[in-house]
């Protein structure tokens, strides 16, 4: 089907991005970024270790992860309304029994729901209802609409510490969740009304895309060019939320409180800056160009922050710049997918794509806390993110080199 022009896409399509925008700031807010706040009060509250608390929000990534690729389908039959707002509502509810927590067992119950909630609201969630609306802008748009991850972790994680630390973490979770409940939920149902029975159409690539179509999962999971995506971003989201769920707790010994809380807005503001700014022209540039460029950054901003940590300045930069490239890690998987795969094959591959990723970075909290409790310090854990980075830079950079070799020849 032929695209529609740009200004007719965002004329009938801004309130979706709107609704889903709403749904991220929830979502990344619990999940991601208020991760570590969990992680740092229930070991302030409880005394349990960090291996403990990470493997139970293990079990929240590997549900969540089970049930991307069927989400696409799930959207189709019910309707993107009922699986963002029902989503929203089991993260919520799972996070407010994780506050109330008092012994380690019940930690798994809660991120239980947590992860059946997070399938519904996640970035693949997200892609595939914005996939019904936009074709020539579809980097752009998933790109305002994933802003507000980033939001999230400024307008969220740093409330949920600050009410925490001031009134106990059972009481902030409930306050926060239930006030931001009451707002999205009623928008997802106004700003999206319908559904176009529209698919995305297939771009150029940098590497070549697909000659036909994929016809079921285990032919996914056999495409070397599948793999070529799913792999350096399962070992780059794994370096992310390694370092994100335990930034809260490397930093607070530090900068203290209120300049954790502001680590944490540098963070999540670069976050916005970045994805907005490479939103208006990734869709003109070579995808995965720039994701070695963003691999590598990250990498250099914990470098710095493990090199140099009596100096605040040090650790607020390099906050700052591994969030400019946070939200478009995420972001980039999918436009990836855009370019180089049949339209059929998009819901598919991308949730196959991003369930890989996500059981790599489920286990990341618990790796990544034995190493702590091993090592006794934080710094070793970001060492650990840092080569997971630098080998997702490799994968990306070797499939690149490889095509530009074939055409060559």
């Amino acid at each position: 089907m032929a695209a529609t022009p740009s200004d007719e896409e965002f004329r009938t399509g801004w309130p979706v991005v709107l609704s889903c925008f709403a749904t991220a700031v929830f979502a990344w807010g619990f999940v991601s970024y208020g991760q570590p706040v969990y992680l740092a009060e229930l070991q302030r509250m409880h005394g349990w270790s960090a291996g403990t608390i990470g493997g139970a929000t293990t079990v929240s990534f590997i549900i969540g992860a089970g049930l991307l690729p069927w989400v696409s389908g799930v959207i189709q039959r019910l309707g993107a309304r009922v699986v963002l707002s029902g989503g929203a509502m089991l993260l919520g509810a799972g996070a407010i029994g994780l506050s109330h927590a008092a012994e380690p067992w019940q930690l798994y119950p809660c991120n239980l729901v947590m992860g059946f909630g997070w399938a519904g609201v996640s970035s693949t969630a997200i892609a595939t209802i914005l996939a019904h609306w936009f074709d020539l802008h579809r980097g752009l748009a998933l790109s305002l609409a994933l802003t507000g991850a980033s939001v999230g972790g400024f307008a969220v994680a740093p409330v949920l510490l600050t009410l925490s630390q001031r009134h106990g973490l059972a009481a902030a979770v409930p306050e926060v969740a239930l006030s931001l409940l009451v707002v999205i939920v009623p928008l997802i149902w106004i700003g999206i009304r319908w559904r176009p029975d529209r698919r995305p159409p297939l771009v150029e690539a940098a590497v070549g895309p697909r000659p036909s179509a994929i016809t079921n999962r285990n032919e996914v999971l056999q495409d070397a060019q599948f793999w070529s995506v799913a792999a350096p971003f399962a070992l780059a989201l794994s370096a992310q939320v390694g370092t994100i769920v335990f930034q809260v707790s490397y930093l607070l010994p530090l900068l203290g409180t209120s300049g954790t809380s502001i680590a944490l807005i540098c963070t999540s503001v670069a976050g916005v800056v970045g994805r907005l700014v490479l939103g208006l022209v990734i869709d003109r540039l070579p995808q995965r160009q720039v994701s070695v460029a963003i691999f590598a950054s990250q990498a250099g901003a914990l470098g710095l922050m493990i090199a140099l940590p009596a100096y605040p300045a040090a650790l607020y930069l390099g906050s700052a710049i591994f969030g400019l490239g946070i939200g478009n890690v995420v972001i980039l998987p999918s436009v990836i997918i855009q370019h180089e795969f049949t339209p059929m094959d998009f819901g598919a591959v991308l949730g196959l794509s991003t369930a890989i990723g996500q059981i790599a970075y489920s286990l990341i909290p618990p790796v990544l806390g034995a190493v702590h409790d091993l090592s006794g310090g934080y710094g070793v854990v970001l060492s650990v993110c840092i080569v997971l980075q630098l080998a997702a830079a490799l994968l990306v950079r070797g499939r690149v080199a490889k095509a530009n070799l074939m055409r060559r020849a």
